[in-house]
């Protein structure tokens, strides 16, 4: 028994409509899906003491992250922002993730209305924490106290992310041994200054840095390193090629001889990389 070519090839166009009207298909489903997923974001009024500050609350009951299970709710991600307060990119990164399924937290460290108007008051204010840790780590953890307290936050499924100022903050949030699950840094500053306080963390790190970054010196990515590594830390970090500070921010400019510029690739793979982490960290294992 055997068939023609013209028998095989027309099985061949066959299954090959058939594969493209799947395909067509999911496409279709897919885009529904999208069509009906509606990011709904809150402001949040908190306080720390007499000092009010106001975070930024993005999530979508429609979506959930791939794998993570139904009835735990949803995970929770933490998100600090950089020296110049919290302004619309903590906003986008928060909508970004309340499109991938998380519940998404930006927190305030400066106060309620207070933005620095240029990059030399953010020095300023940011060298403020940086030069108190513990205020720095206690704004860190009144921030995380309110995602937690999101409707529908698993509250074992915590991660936190944070951009240059606020990378530097989610590696103090888990050196105070605040309880979550993995933290993000992206082009954060990356001292040891109480290498002790390494005991303290029961997060999984992954550290995202520009290879050209002139603002984290090889002895703080040494000593960081060494901190980790003398306290068990389950860490991992991607270095990214022509990527200097701010990477992930297309508002440096695209200049990397002033020390701070948006690299596009960078800045998807550092992404790309958040979510694979987020993955491990978050999807339901199988049952045994």
């Amino acid at each position: 028994m055997f068939c023609c070519r013209r028998d095989v090839r027309r099985s061949r166009l066959l299954n090959s409509v058939k594969l493209f009207t799947c395909m067509l298909f999911a496409s279709a489903m897919w885009t529904a899906t999208v069509a009906k997923a509606e990011v709904q974001t809150q402001t949040i009024v908190y306080q720390d003491g007499d000092v009010m500050l106001e975070g930024f609350l993005a999530f979508d009951t429609k979506v959930r992250p791939a794998g993570t299970k139904a009835e735990s709710g949803k995970p929770g991600v933490l998100v600090v922002h950089q020296w110049m307060g919290l302004t619309d990119y903590e906003r986008r990164r928060c909508r970004q993730l309340a499109e991938l399924g998380y519940i998404a937290f930006a927190l305030d460290i400066y106060g309620r209305g207070v933005r620095p108007a240029d990059t030399g008051e953010a020095a300023e204010f940011s060298g403020k924490y940086k030069s108190d840790r513990e205020l720095y780590r206690r704004r860190l953890n009144l921030g995380l106290e309110q995602l937690r307290k999101a409707d529908n936050v698993a509250k074992d499924q915590i991660a936190a992310i944070g951009y240059c100022f606020g990378g530097t903050g989610v590696i103090e949030l888990a050196r105070s041994g605040a309880e979550v699950n993995g933290i993000v840094s992206f082009h954060g500053g990356l001292d040891s200054p109480s290498p002790d306080d390494g005991a303290n963390i029961q997060a999984k790190v992954l550290v995202c840095h520009g290879a050209d970054d002139p603002f984290v010196p090889k002895a703080d990515v040494e000593s960081m390193i060494a901190e980790f590594d003398a306290h068990d830390v389950d860490w991992q970090m991607n270095v990214y090629a022509d990527a200097v500070h701010s990477f992930t921010q297309p508002m440096a400019g695209d200049d990397n001889s002033k020390g701070a510029a948006y690299n596009k690739k960078a800045d998807l793979r550092s992404w790309d990389a958040m979510r694979v982490f987020f993955h491990e960290l978050f999807a339901a294992k199988p049952a045994d």
